[in-house]
């Protein structure tokens, strides 16, 4: 139930990290990874100027971080998704 709860507070929350022009590179994917540690969730906004050069949708792009990070996708709106960190396996839930 807390997860869902962090899910949510997220989604009401500025973006903590941005997808620029430079794309989807090692610095933005640990900038990820240390917000999922600290909080659990992390809503990123992809800008628009990396969705023109890219020429990929914002659920291709949301889909291939989740999976190059090992987390769950919550939600896409817009130019934004939530990514939330998987629970571990067999451990309890929270």
């Amino acid at each position: 139930m807390a997860r869902e709860r962090r899910a949510v507070r997220a989604i009401h929350e500025k973006p903590k990290v941005r997808i620029g022009k430079s794309g989807v590179h090692d610095g933005v994917l640990d900038e990820i990874k240390r917000w999922l540690k600290e909080e659990g969730v992390v809503k990123v906004r992809v800008l628009r100027s990396y969705l023109r050069s890219s020429g990929a949708g914002i659920e291709g792009i949301a889909s291939e971080v989740a999976k190059l990070i090992g987390a769950d996708l919550v939600t896409v709106r817009g130019h934004v998704f939530v990514l939330r960190k998987r629970p571990p396996r067999g451990g309890a839930r929270g």
